[in-house]
């Protein structure tokens, strides 16, 4: 029997995992807005995940970035759509199957998310130490421009020192400063930290595709589309944007592709299981 001919016996508009996790997540967004205003305490730099090799990075924050948000915006969209397709997900898998999917593509992104994130910093390290080999006003503006492309408007220190080593470009403590900063490029990119419940929101969404391919999905509430190609246009979406790689794009996309890809294996393995002779297509 397919999915799409389940129906349970019991439907709840808000089944228990979903309605926890809004209630979890909104707590989490008021605490950090809180902290924040009364105490000066960021919680992000404790609770939003970070790349191992920070100073920042604890074990914990592999899970507690999954309730961390950087706005209100931010998590009015995943918790919509958290509750848009995870109520049906919750409905047909049960609770406790659908927060082991829930966790595991959350999981599952972080791991994507920092293997790209690790490809990053690699190359932006050979950048630097090329850079600290032949140091030079230029070749300071160019790394800059690549990898800060805002200094101009957001650092005038930086612009003077600029000018000031472009006048003496032989100073020596003005090339160490340099080479200095170009290091703490790097280090500063270890220590963003990644928020947000997105990669298992995404992880959602591949399963409601994958489960209710038919599914017709109206975007912006106008525009209908099924939903497996609605999966497969976001998830070739994010893979541009994610190779694109546009300087000030702050969105974790490939952490996105890992909740996709995570949900996509967690699927076919519970499939096999189920029944390892079903030839049923999900797509």
């Amino acid at each position: 029997m397919s999915y799409q001919q389940f129906r349970p016996m019991r439907w709840q508009i808000l089944p228990p995992v979903v309605k926890n996790l809004l209630i979890v997540n909104g707590i989490f967004y008021l605490a950090t807005v809180v902290f924040d205003e009364k105490f000066g305490l960021d919680l992000t730099r404790y609770l939003g995940l970070h790349f191992p090799l920070s100073d920042l990075f604890r074990p914990h924050q592999v899970f507690t970035h999954l309730f961390m948000h950087g706005s209100v915006m931010h998590l009015f969209s995943n918790m919509f759509a958290l509750w848009m397709f995870g109520n049906v997900l919750e409905n047909v898998w049960g609770g406790k199957r659908f927060f082991i999917f829930y966790l595991v593509t959350g999981v599952g992104a972080a791991v994507i998310h920092t293997l790209a994130t690790w490809y990053d910093i690699s190359q932006m390290q050979a950048v630097v130490d090329q850079f600290a080999l032949d140091p030079s006003p230029d070749y300071f503006q160019a790394l800059l421009s690549e990898y800060y492309p805002h200094y101009r408007q957001n650092s005038p220190e930086l612009n003077n020192m600029i000018y000031s080593w472009s006048n003496e470009p032989s100073s020596p403590p003005l090339t160490d400063e340099a080479v200095r900063i170009a290091q703490l490029l790097v280090d500063n990119k270890m220590d963003i930290p990644t928020v947000g419940a997105s990669g298992a929101v995404f992880g959602v969404l591949l399963a409601f595709g994958m489960l209710f391919p038919n599914t017709i999905i109206y975007l912006y509430f106008a525009i209908p589309i099924k939903a497996k190609y609605f999966v497969m246009l976001y998830g070739l979406f994010e893979l541009y944007s994610g190779v694109d790689s546009s300087p000030g794009d702050n969105v974790a996309h490939f952490a996105h592709l890992g909740g996709m890809l995570f949900g996509y294996l967690l699927i076919r393995s519970w499939k096999r299981q189920r029944n390892p002779y079903d030839n049923d297509s999900y797509m």
